[in-house]
């Protein structure tokens, strides 16, 4: 999976879209950003309501190419601006970080 196939398989707004088509390896869901950094693997997308630029520095620290901000949160345009510089995908849905963690679940998983 790359992140083109998240802007056609998901019903996610898309926020940031990179010009790179990053390959996407698996998800991380976490609101806590220490927890992020200690167990997050390059390649995972980010799963979250952390609507702010460090979760943008936090991505990049790990190598994570997509960052899905859940409930709707606004987005600042500060976390916008820190995407498209660093090339990650921000991508916001209404769905809460359970549902969009089975949604990449089920695409990782159960194929």
């Amino acid at each position: 999976m790359n992140i083109q196939d998240v802007t056609t398989r998901f019903d996610f707004e898309q926020i940031v879209l990179p010009k790179e088509n990053k390959e996407i390896l698996g998800g991380y869901t976490s609101d806590l950003l220490s927890d992020v950094m200690a167990n997050a693997q390059e390649g995972q997308v980010l799963i979250t309501i952390q609507a702010h630029k460090n979760s943008i520095a936090v991505a990049t620290l790990i190598g994570m190419p997509v960052i899905i901000i859940c409930n709707n949160r606004p987005i600042p345009d500060d976390m916008k601006e820190s995407a498209e510089k660093e090339g990650i995908a921000i991508f916001r849905t209404q769905k809460n970080q359970f549902e969009v963690s089975g949604i990449f679940y089920r695409e990782f998983y159960c194929k």
